[in-house]
């Protein structure tokens, strides 16, 4: 009820105004009180009094989250390791589970990846193989600690358990019901770890007709429209080769689990987070998909001209589609009066006259060298580049000026080999644990150690075939 409709008694009893306070302050204060009479409640120690006395709230949150037991971690966050202290079970395999897992390993979670003994995760046998490794298994696992469990076995579950105590995140990507009969669904870990963030990667989703279909990444290029729309001149539809469906859906996912792990600071319970590479795949194509369907056709270009062209000794990508960067090309190509033909001085026009503008310019373009090409181009202005195979890329000065790529040794292979670095973070060093894929069951006594299992109860394990591990080094 409004003041001016207020009766006259109410209104008599308004205690005078005062001063406002500063937006804020009094909301934080009360925040601040209730964090330090939950610590009192649950902590009666000195240090929970001490802290509870004029704390930061951000210290006062901290404290009550472990007094509480709603934390796993106390470790200090920085620029340098934002989830430090964080603890992840990363049960996933292939490519969009293990990228994902790993980006939280690079940005300093703790990071165990359980996989079975022998071959562990299948990613490591695809491609070439050296020893334990492929190219994707480094990519996917670089930073993580490896522990080949059998989660078949009775021991093996009790040993998944006690790895889920404590544990912030965990990552599966089974076939829809898989974790389920296995006995770590959702519910059930929930159960048990009820701020846990749990999160599942499945090909076509979690419900619906095709939920039970086993997918990679080329099926839902397929069945997403992607590759209809990567056809070749002679109109043959193609794969996009460079895994894009499995690394975009690893970075949705990441990105899920990063903003769960910040809204988490204010919740009492965890949360399940559902990916899959057809959500991914739509996502990454939300542009293309909704020109589609409004133009009631294939997406028209953007502009004209614009794509790859044959040169003297190469591929040249060019873009001018703009009437500003067309004049542009039209300078570069040393015939500055065609940009005002009237066939193609306007947007409108050159995508009218698109076959006779490109008549003229593939033949221009292809009697010229990439080298002279790249020179003329750039003078002017004009969107281009070379077509570059992977080692020049790596090989650009660009590439070295900016340090895109730590160049890690990696154990196993015969080469160092590139990671691209990750925005916000410091490269990860040589052979340090950052900078370091395990091979598998690596760490598996280690863990288990660090986990409360006597060396005894892990010599057991690793004989009756529940836990892999390396032979034990005699000291």
């Amino acid at each position: 009820m409004a003041t001016s409709e207020m009766p006259v008694s109410a209104m008599a009893a308004v205690p005078p105004a005062r001063s406002a306070p500063r937006p804020g302050r009094r909301t934080r204060a009360k925040s601040c009180m209730t964090l330090a009479y939950r610590i009192a409640r649950v902590d009666a120690s000195d240090a929970a009094r001490e802290i509870s006395c004029g704390a930061p709230r951000a210290a006062l949150r901290a404290r009550y989250l472990v007094v509480a037991g709603k934390a796993s971690h106390t470790g200090p966050m920085s620029y340098e390791a934002p989830f430090a202290g964080l603890k992840v079970v990363d049960l996933s395999q292939g490519i969009a589970g293990p990228y994902c897992a790993m980006l939280l390993a690079q940005y300093g979670a703790d990071v165990i990846k359980v996989e079975q003994p022998g071959e562990g995760d299948w990613a490591r046998v695809l491609g070439t193989r050296y020893g334990d490794h492929s190219a994707f298994s480094v990519v996917g696992n670089v930073g993580k600690k490896s522990l080949a469990l059998d989660l078949k076995s009775a021991a093996g579950k009790d040993v998944l358990w006690r790895l889920i105590e404590g544990a912030d995140v965990f990552i599966e990507g089974f076939k829809p019901g898989t974790i389920q009969r296995l006995g770590f669904g959702w519910d059930a870990v929930s159960a048990r770890a009820p701020r846990l963030l749990y999160l599942s990667i499945s090909g076509f989703g979690q419900i619906g007709p095709l939920a039970d279909r086993p997918a990679m990444d080329p099926v839902l290029q397929a069945y997403t429209g992607l590759m209809m729309e990567n056809k070749g001149e002679d109109g043959v539809p193609h794969r996009v080769p460079v895994i894009v469906v499995d690394m975009s859906t690893a970075l949705y996912a990441f990105q899920g689990l990063s903003a769960a792990l910040y809204a988490r600071r204010d919740e009492a319970r965890g949360r399940y987070l559902d990916a899959s590479l057809m959500q991914s795949a739509a996502a990454l194509q939300s542009i293309r998909m909704m020109a589609t369907l409004l133009e009631g056709g294939p997406m028209k270009p953007g502009g004209v001209p614009g794509g790859v062209f044959r040169t003297a000794d190469g591929w040249m990508n060019v873009v001018a589609i703009s009437d500003r960067h067309w004049q542009a090309l039209c300078r570069a190509l040393g015939d500055p009066d065609r940009a005002h033909d009237l066939r193609f001085a306007t947007r409108e026009a050159r995508f009218t006259h698109e076959a006779e503008l490109y008549a003229w310019l593939r033949p221009a373009l292809a009697a010229r060298t990439s080298g002279d090409l790249d020179i003329a181009l750039s003078r002017e202005g004009v969107m281009h580049e070379r077509l570059l195979s992977y080692p020049e890329f790596v090989a650009e000065p660009q590439v070295a000026a900016t340090g895109l790529l730590a160049w890690l040794k990696q154990p196993g292979l015969p080469a160092r080999v590139p990671l691209p670095n990750l925005p916000g973070m410091t490269p990860p060093g040589d052979g340090t644990a950052r900078g370091t894929a395990p091979t598998v069951g690596q760490h598996s006594r280690e863990i288990l150690e660090r986990h409360g299992y006597s060396l005894v109860e892990i010599e057991s394990l690793i004989a009756g075939g529940t836990v892999g591990a390396k032979p034990a080094v005699a000291g």
